[in-house]
């Protein structure tokens, strides 16, 4: 058994803000409840906002008791929370923090061990970043990690000047740069799912696999992003990062180790391998659309011009759908679909991988000269169910040959959830893995491919938004894109784990 038991101090920038209070507190209250981490460890809350640190702790408590009806031990938990004012600007409160770290490394023992979560405005990233190095924050006898959340940057060149600034006080190896979608538990397993089975991997190829499809819809809207998403659009908030994230853990190859390194070589190799889409080809590969009124769940919804702090002419897309092609040897010719809306039917992240159809079918229904057609394919559930269902053909006992699913359902395990995503990437930044974190040559190549697509469209005015009813799927043109190759999206509605 592992009894090793990180010491690390945590000072999470923006501890007053919504993903402190949603994430990061339940989130380290697991770990510190399953005994992941020593009762060597202190959080450190830092803010504008004036508060003591009873009020503070009073904040954490309310937080996890939110999240987990079974509080155990929440007060000695919570001791290990200290608050201080903060203004990132100000020099004096830099070197204020640096004394109380010193005065925790010793009530704690935690061997100058910290990690730097900044959990706020990307504006000041760089400022913190550097005024860390400055101050002397990042000089001890531990370890010092940088935590960063999305967006890291606003097009290439936003983003390397950020990188730019943040290395200047971090080296790569320091840098965490959060993706929560790689905290996923089916997500994480798409490498087992590959090359711990020998009935996939040598499937997996242009000689096999047909199509891949990957669909990320939700049934909300904006709700009170309007003003960062109007800045962003769907391309910049999922594209970008959680969309092209699974496509390299799709299509990469198998690395030679599971390291860090290793497997950040074979993502990166991916998408340095993908079809460039500009203004001559964007209608090929991409469709964009946006929500207007409709009905989700019986309840009728404002389109997204109506939404709050959101222009009402706005050409910002809520949905994308865009055919990427990988042009290399494994994958040439083979389309990975994706897919990602708000507002739409369904609140679902799924891969479908379908594989290509037998060469001769044998099989006709009963009567009529009609084949059985019925793929074979294998759906990886990554929310809101955890799982994966493989779809085969049988002939059952009196019938005709008709598909049938094998699923196997993380959520099913007596009867316990899988870990929250945040729970295992701070578990991993404690113990310096970096594996399910994104490098600076993914981030930097993500954006030099996805850069060219959203200058096209905003410089293009469009007279048909909104083009897909709130509660629907997305428009008809992503429905045609994928006609044009034979190819339709699987409904999601298809796929759920136990009917």
């Amino acid at each position: 058994m592992n009894t090793y038991k990180p010491k690390t101090t945590i000072v999470i920038f923006g501890a007053t803000g919504d993903l402190a209070k949603r994430k990061l507190f339940p989130s380290i209250y697991r770990l510190f409840k399953k005994g992941k981490i020593s009762e060597d460890f202190a959080v450190v809350g830092v803010a504008r906002r004036p508060l003591t640190n009873e009020e503070f702790r009073s904040n954490v408590i309310n937080s996890v008791s939110e999240v987990d009806q079974n509080c155990e031990n929440i007060e000695g938990f919570s001791s290990h929370f200290y608050y201080h004012p903060f203004d990132v600007t100000n020099t004096a409160s830099y070197q204020e923090l640096n004394q109380l770290l010193g005065t925790l490394d010793d009530t704690y023992h935690t061997e100058g061990n910290r990690i730097f979560y900044l959990a706020m405005a990307p504006e000041f990233f760089g400022t913190i970043a550097e005024h860390l190095k400055e101050e002397g924050l990042t000089k001890t006898n531990g370890y010092s990690r940088l935590v960063i959340e999305k967006p890291f940057g606003h097009n290439h060149p936003s983003a390397q000047q950020l990188n730019d600034q943040i290395r200047h006080a971090f080296k790569e190896d320091q840098i965490y740069r959060i993706d929560h979608y790689l905290g996923k538990e089916m997500v994480q397993n798409i490498e087992v799912i590959r090359f711990a089975n020998a009935i996939f991997e040598p499937l997996w190829n242009n000689r096999y696999i047909s199509n891949i499809q990957i669909t990320s819809s939700e049934v909300l809207g904006v709700e009170d992003r309007g003003g960062y998403y109007e800045k962003s659009g769907a391309i910049r908030d999922m594209v970008q990062n959680h969309m092209l994230q699974m496509v390299s853990l799709l299509a990469m190859e198998p690395p030679i180790k599971l390291t860090t390194e290793e497997i950040r070589s074979e993502k990166i190799k991916v998408l340095r391998a993908l079809r460039p889409v500009d203004e001559n080809n964007i209608d090929e590969y991409f469709v964009r659309g946006q929500y207007g009124p409709g009905t989700v769940n019986d309840v009728n919804v404002n389109g997204y011009r109506e939404e709050n702090n959101v222009d009402p002419n706005s050409i910002t897309e809520t949905y994308v759908a865009g055919k990427l092609m990988i042009d290399n040897f494994r994958w040439a010719g083979v389309p990975f679909y994706i897919r990602t809306g708000k507002k739409m039917a369904a609140k679902s992240t799924k891969i479908v991988v379908q594989f290509k159809d037998i060469p001769m079918n044998l099989y006709y229904k009963k009567g009529v000269n009609e084949p059985v057609q019925n793929p074979n394919l294998l759906v990886i559930h990554i929310q809101p169910e955890e799982g994966i269902t493989l779809h085969l053909n049988v002939k059952k006992s009196g019938q005709e040959t008709q598909p049938v699913q094998l699923d196997f359902s993380n959520d099913l395990i007596d009867g316990i959830n899988t870990p929250e995503a945040y729970e295992k990437l701070i578990y991993d930044c404690i113990r310096g893995d970096a594996t399910n974190f994104t490098h600076w040559d993914e981030v930097s190549l993500s954006w030099s491919f996805v850069d060219p697509i959203s200058s096209v469209w905003e410089s293009r005015i469009t007279t048909d938004f909104p083009n897909y009813p709130a509660g629907s799927m997305g428009p008809k043109a992503a429905d045609d894109l994928l006609a044009k190759n034979g190819d339709h999206w699987w409904p999601l509605s298809d796929f759920e784990n136990k009917k």
